[in-house]
C-alpha cells in the first residue's frame, strides 16, 4: 500500500511539473513594447504593454479617475497601471529628475493617478515587480509629480514616445485615445559624465594620457570644475608614467588658465606650446591669440612662420590679420600685399583682397 501511495504522489508531482513545463507562448491581447531615449550618456527606458482603444471610452471610464479599489490584490486605493498586464516600468541608468523632482538611478513601477480630464500625477514606485496596480502601496512611492493631460490626435494603441529631446532633457508622453500625458525627464549630463570619468580613472582608463586630456576638455567646455580640469590636464602633461608634453595638451591648459582669469599663466603656457608646434599649429595658435585679443603674442607667433618660410603666402595673410586686429593698418596692408605677390591659392587670395578692401588699400 505504501508503494502505491508513493507512486500516486510521484505521478501527481510529475503531472504538475509537466503542466508547468507545457505552458505555451501565445500572443497577448495587449502586446509588450519598450521605448528608450538617451540623454547625454543616460538611458531612459519605458517598458509596457499596449492595449487598444477598440471603440471604448478611455478617460474616466476604462481608465477611471482618481485612486480606486480594483477588486483584486491588496490595494484599496490604486492608481492606473499606465498600460496593461504587468507593471509598466521606467528605468534610469543614472540619477535624473522628473518634472524637477529628483529620482535615483534604477527601475521603478510607473503608475498614473488620472485625477480628471485635465490633471494627473505621475507615480514612481520602488515596487517594480508587481502585477499592474493591484498591490500598489503608497509607502513604496519614490516620486510623485503633478502633470497636465493634453489633447492629441487619436492614438489607437497606447504608445509611449519621447517627442521632445534636448542636450539635457527629454519629454516622455503616454498617448492613448485623444489624450496625451507628457512628463519631462532631466539629467545633469555634465555631472553624470564627470562622475563616470572619476570612477574610470581608478581603472585602466586612467593609464592613457589622451583620456586625461579628453576629461579636461569636457570639463572646460561643459561647465565643470576648472581646478579639477586643470589637475587632469597637468596629469596628462607631466608627473605620471603616461604623461607627455604636447602642443594640444599645452594649448588646452592655456584655455583652462584663460577661463580661470590667469592671463599671465595663459601667456606662459602658450609661449611654451609654440616651441613644440609645427607651422600649421603655430598658425592656429596665432589665430587663437587674435581671438583672445593677445595681439602682440599673435604677431610674435605668426612672425615665426614668416621667418621660417618666407615664400608662403598664407603666413603673410595670417600675419596681416594679426596686425589688422591690433589696429596697425600700415603693417597689415604690407603683409596682405606681400601675400598677393606670392601668387597665393584662391582662398588665400580672396581673403587678402577682402582685407585690403576693408582697409581701403584695394
Amino acid at each position: 500500500m505504501k508503494t502505491k501511495i508513493t507512486n500516486f504522489f510521484m505521478c501527481l508531482t510529475l503531472c504538475f511539473s509537466f503542466t508547468a513545463m507545457a505552458q505555451l507562448d501565445t500572443p497577448r491581447g495587449s502586446q509588450a513594447a519598450s521605448v528608450m531615449q538617451r540623454v547625454g550618456t543616460t538611458d531612459i527606458t519605458i517598458t509596457y504593454s499596449r492595449p487598444s482603444v477598440n471603440g471604448r471610452e478611455i478617460w474616466g471610464k476604462l481608465v477611471p479617475y482618481g485612486m480606486n479599489n480594483l477588486g483584486f490584490g491588496t490595494s484599496k486605493a490604486a492608481p492606473w497601471r499606465a498600460g496593461a498586464n504587468e507593471n509598466t516600468t521606467i528605468t534610469f541608468t543614472h540619477n535624473a529628475k522628473i518634472e524637477g523632482k529628483a529620482i535615483a538611478a534604477g527601475t521603478y513601477g510607473l503608475h498614473i493617478n488620472v485625477k480628471d480630464a485635465d490633471n494627473a500625477t505621475i507615480i514612481l514606485s520602488k515596487d517594480k515587480d508587481a502585477w499592474g496596480s493591484y498591490f500598489y502601496d503608497e509607502a513604496n512611492d519614490a516620486l510623485r509629480a503633478d502633470v497636465k493631460l493634453t489633447d492629441h490626435d487619436h492614438t489607437e494603441l497606447l504608445t509611449y514616445d519621447f517627442n521632445e529631446v534636448s542636450a539635457n532633457s527629454a519629454t516622455a508622453s503616454l498617448k492613448w485615445g485623444k489624450k496625451a500625458i507628457p512628463f519631462k525627464v532631466e539629467v545633469d549630463v555634465t555631472e553624470v559624465v564627470l562622475e563616470d570619468i572619476r570612477a574610470k580613472f581608478k581603472g585602466q582608463k586612467g593609464f592613457t594620457r589622451q583620456n586625461w586630456e579628453q576629461a579636461a576638455r569636457f570639463a572646460l567646455n561643459n561647465g565643470g570644475d576648472l581646478d579639477e580640469a586643470l589637475g587632469w590636464v597637468n596629469s596628462a602633461l607631466e608627473g605620471q608614467f603616461f604623461s607627455q608634453k604636447t602642443v594640444n595638451g599645452l594649448a588646452l591648459k592655456g584655455q583652462i588658465l584663460q577661463k580661470k582669469g590667469d592671463v599671465e599663466g595663459f601667456g606662459k603656457v602658450m609661449d611654451e606650446a609654440v616651441t613644440l608646434a609645427n607651422p600649421n599649429q603655430i598658425n592656429r595658435i596665432g589665430y587663437a591669440m587674435i581671438a583672445a585679443k593677445e595681439f602682440d603674442r599673435a604677431i610674435k607667433y605668426l612672425s615665426m612662420n614668416v621667418k621660417s618660410d618666407p615664400k608662403n603666402a598664407n603666413w603673410y595673410d595670417s600675419l596681416g590679420e594679426a596686425y589688422k586686429a591690433k589696429g596697425e593698418k600700415k603693417a597689415a596692408i604690407k603683409h596682405f600685399k606681400k601675400s598677393l605677390a606670392l601668387n597665393p591659392a584662391a582662398n588665400i587670395k580672396a581673403n587678402s583682397e577682402k582685407n585690403l578692401k576693408e582697409l581701403g588699400a584695394l
